[in-house]
């Protein structure tokens, strides 16, 4: 895929983890706002039905949105989701953004028409700096299955909750084997958003519950957030 490192337009990438119902209202909001890449994927929280039907919270059931977004336009998007969908309050969700290193051109130029019919073009903010982050994305992919170990772990060093989505693997099964990697192609990608203080010590924790010499065949990585409303 070609690449370009843009200078003239920066992007984000805004995630929303909400509920079904939330999540079609937040896609009425960025459908009408003709935001042109805007992805959904089914997921499911971390907490049992039977605690969520104690709490009067309803299904478990969750709607992950990502849509990509001029870097300057998406305190606006967070500002809606936060005033409309009251994204932010108990129940209702989490939403983020961490910025986007690079996308090939045709995306940088639809998002730059998208921008400019917008009239959204002004001065970029200044890149946020590894002092700014306050919190982070912990990734945990593991064999499916093993979520419910992943976040007993995380919580046993901090964590309060997650998002799973399940996937399968694609990678060579001879690389991955020599790598000790299992021959399930099934897996759960545990989500975390964390306070940065807590992330390392919640990745120890992964890591040695579930890492790659386990059953789970975990492997954890973390990205940083740039805003988030939770």
């Amino acid at each position: 895929m070609e690449q370009q490192d843009n200078k003239k337009l920066s992007l984000s990438v805004l995630v929303l983890i909400t509920s079904p119902k939330l999540a079609e209202k937040a896609t009425k909001l960025f459908h009408n706002a003709a935001v042109p890449l805007h992805y959904a994927l089914s997921a499911v929280g971390t907490a049992s039905s039977d605690m969520m039907d104690i709490l009067g919270l309803g299904s478990i059931d969750k709607i992950m949105l990502i849509s990509i977004l001029p870097k300057n336009m998406t305190d606006e998007f967070m500002r809606k989701l936060k005033k409309e969908l009251k994204i932010g309050t108990i129940n209702s969700g989490i939403a983020f953004t961490v910025s986007l290193s690079g996308a090939n051109k045709f995306i940088v130029r639809m998002l730059e028409q998208y921008a400019e019919n917008n009239e959204k073009i002004s001065e970029q903010k200044e890149a946020t700096s590894v002092s700014d982050i306050k919190s982070v994305m912990i990734a945990a992919v593991v064999n499916q299955g093993y979520s419910d170990e992943v976040m007993n772990a995380a919580k046993s060093a901090g964590a309060v909750g997650g998002t799973v989505l399940h996937s399968r693997r694609i990678g060579d099964e001879k690389v991955m084997k020599s790598w000790g990697f299992g021959v399930q192609e099934e897996k759960e990608i545990v989500l975390i958003v964390t306070n940065i203080h807590n992330k390392l010590k919640i990745m120890q924790s992964i890591s040695e519950k579930c890492g790659i010499q386990t059953d789970a065949k975990g492997t954890v990585l973390s990205l940083p957030i740039d805003t988030v409303i939770s």
